[in-house]
């Protein structure tokens, strides 16, 4: 079995992509040995937790409107490319994660994370919803089939908060400054959102080694 953490913030829109390229490589090779699992980050960590205005955040992190427009637009065109309705214009709210993360984990030990960060993604970037909003996070586990009430608790709470902190610092400490980053095994690192036919050659180099030392 190989193991493939990937880093993530579910408001990356590259990290949608990537996932979507990914997922492509596993869908042509079935016979893949990935095990995955997706580790916290945070592209804004000092977010306030309302979140803030899109187009006022765009416009601060980019330097203007029309360097925001600029960057927004190659987005929407690699998405489209890859076949993702995203809807960019439909966002008013830059989010803070920490509680989208905090139920990607719960997700996590249910065995429905992938399912979770999927719906994820699919809110913030094609339906605009505020991934900040406990109840909208709690109508993703619903849908999922998560147990909404423990959901909603567990949401309230401080549960996993200095938790997913601490992993989001520890990726930092190792060097990540970007994502997507796919951590291999825990020792090989791949970053950004790789096409599909990368990632059908990383499986078929591993499948090969595999079967030289089998």
């Amino acid at each position: 079995m190989t193991t493939i953490e990937i880093i993530s913030d579910p408001i990356c829109p590259w990290c949608y992509i990537g996932k979507t390229r990914f997922e492509r490589a596993l869908a042509e090779r079935p016979d893949h040995s990935f095990q995955v699992s997706w580790k916290p980050f945070q592209l804004n960590p000092n977010m306030p937790p309302e979140g803030m205005d899109r187009r006022e955040y765009l416009e601060r992190k980019f330097g203007g409107k029309d360097a925001a427009m600029q960057v927004y637009g190659d987005i929407q065109k690699a998405a489209e490319g890859d076949g993702l309705k995203v809807k960019l214009d439909k966002i008013t709210r830059t989010p803070n994660t920490i509680n989208a993360h905090r139920l990607i984990h719960w997700a996590g030990i249910e065995g429905v994370q992938n399912e979770v960060v999927a719906a994820l993604f699919i809110a913030n970037f094609e339906e605009g919803k505020d991934i900040s909003d406990p109840a909208q996070l709690a109508d993703v586990a619903e849908t999922i089939g998560m147990d909404r009430a423990a959901t909603e608790r567990l949401l309230a709470s401080d549960a996993e908060i200095a938790e997913t902190k601490a992993a989001d610092e520890k990726a930092r400490e190792m060097g990540v400054s970007g994502v997507p980053t796919f951590l291999i095994d825990g020792q090989y690192v791949v970053t950004g959102a790789r096409d599909t036919a990368f990632w059908v050659d990383l499986i078929d180099e591993i499948n090969g080694i595999k079967a030289a030392t089998e």
